[in-house]
């Protein structure tokens, strides 16, 4: 690993009066932790993105805490803390449904352990360099320079609620840019996950991405192979969930990261139909941007049919082609489709169930006759099915007049429910070559 800070930094510290972090927007278990670590005699920090958005005026979705004490003496201060994981050994203290994450310093160098030890050392690369275990610990100065933005590296003491900066946080956050501390080529090899934060944060903040940031991307994209992918599944998710799913679309697209996430989708979006672009996705995303705006429930289901619909419709069309019954079709289709891309983003049965019925629906919105269309109105998953339905029908993928009749027939009473059942069956394509025979048409 790179030593990231070859001598020793002076800080710049930025006094109360000058900037917007207040206590008074940060949460009380948040302020319970800070305080305890303080008056236990450690080091104690408000860091990383809850520092970052209240600088920017936002709304903190989190809070983390950085401190000098171990993992170990943080449980022993707090009872209803927990040590988690193995890459990166972390406190969670809970409060209610609230926790907060307390990290332990982490160190720059790989020779901070006996060399002569090798049983003393915490910290493992793979051959691309990828940091797959490190639990070396170290000063703040030293955690200053690990931390991937600099944005993301400002701290907030609370012995006399300052911020101090190390890699001119302030500035790249005064400026709106999105900057790497170190050498971007190294810093993606310890985690490749970092492009996608990069693309995310870009979205999320609407700041440009530093050129020297950039540049390596594109060509260290295929690194995300390498990330299990349980781990991008949660990525996807803080990438398309929260508002700013449309532009992370496009930032991924536009650094080459998305193909490596969704090969199947990359590869069915290249292919234009009849002289269009494929622009479900966007329309789909775009509508999804708009529910988290309105306070409006979005699920990773609805997220993921979305995502792989154009490798599926492709997939159902080719098997309807050679004679299978459309919603057989679609249910095949979606499994062979999940069943790939789970191989780069995992995903969870508890939402694949519901994807494969969003799409095995699409079939039954064509069955207008008889019964069918109120036993379809009372489906569990109708209402998922039906907006997928419109999205489909605002991108051209089936007419708008599907749509509209099965809005109408949600919103009349039943009796105009009855008539209009009654005219779809008069005017279906059966009954109408009937009534051909009946007067000897051709």
């Amino acid at each position: 690993m790179n030593n990231l800070a070859q001598s020793p930094v002076s800080p710049a510290i930025v006094p109360r009066a000058e900037h917007a972090v207040s206590r008074s927007n940060i949460s009380e278990s948040a302020l319970k932790v800070l305080y305890r670590l303080k008056n236990a005699g450690f080091e104690s920090y408000l860091v990383g993105g809850g520092v970052r958005d209240l600088l920017l005026g936002r709304e903190p979705k989190d809070f983390d805490v950085a401190t000098d004490a171990s993992p170990e003496q943080v449980k022993a201060l707090f009872r209803n803390c927990r040590l988690i994981g193995r890459r990166f050994r972390l406190a969670h203290v809970r409060y209610g449904s609230e926790i907060i994450e307390v990290a332990t310093f982490r160190a720059t160098q790989q020779d901070d352990s006996d060399d002569d030890d090798p049983d003393s050392s915490d910290l493992t690369l793979d051959d691309n360099g990828r940091i797959l275990r490190d639990n070396v610990y170290g000063t703040l100065e030293q955690d200053a320079f690990r931390r991937d933005f600099s944005i993301n590296a400002l701290y907030y003491d609370i012995r006399d609620f300052s911020i101090v900066d190390y890699v001119d946080g302030m500035a790249d956050l005064r400026a709106g840019r999105l900057r790497l501390i170190g050498d971007p080529g190294t810093r993606y090899r310890e985690d490749p996950v970092r492009m996608l934060r990069a693309a995310r944060f870009a979205a999320k903040l609407g700041f440009r991405i530093h050129a020297d940031t950039e540049q390596p991307i594109a060509e260290l994209a295929p690194l995300l192979r390498d990330i299990p992918p349980a781990r991008l599944f949660e990525e996807i998710l803080k990438l398309f969930l929260y508002g700013f799913g449309l532009q992370a679309f496009e930032n991924l697209r536009h650094y080459n990261l998305f193909a490596h996430l969704f090969p199947q989708t990359d590869a069915a979006l290249s292919i234009e139909e009849q002289g269009f672009p494929h622009v479900f996705i966007a329309k789909a995303l775009a509508n999804t941007d708009l529910r988290v705006a309105e306070n409006l429930p979005v699920t990773p289901s609805f997220l993921f049919a979305a995502l792989l619909w154009e490798p599926v419709r492709q997939r159902a069309a080719a098997l309807q082609a050679s004679g299978m019954y459309s919603s057989d079709a679609y249910r095949q289709a979606a499994f062979e489709v999940v069943d790939e891309q789970s191989r780069h983003v995992s995903l969870p049965r508890r939402f694949v169930t519901p994807m494969i019925e969003i799409y095995q629906m699409q079939s039954r919105f064509l069955q207008r006759e008889g019964k069918r269309p109120l036993r379809l109105l009372a489906h569990p998953r109708f209402r998922a099915a039906y907006d997928f339905l419109l999205l489909r029908a605002e991108s051209g993928d089936v007419d708008q007049e599907l749509a509209d009749w099965w809005t109408q027939l949600q919103v009349v009473n039943p009796d105009q429910q009855h008539s209009i059942l009654n005219n779809a069956r008069t005017q279906s394509p059966a009954n109408r070559r009937r009534r051909r025979r009946k007067r000897g048409d051709a």
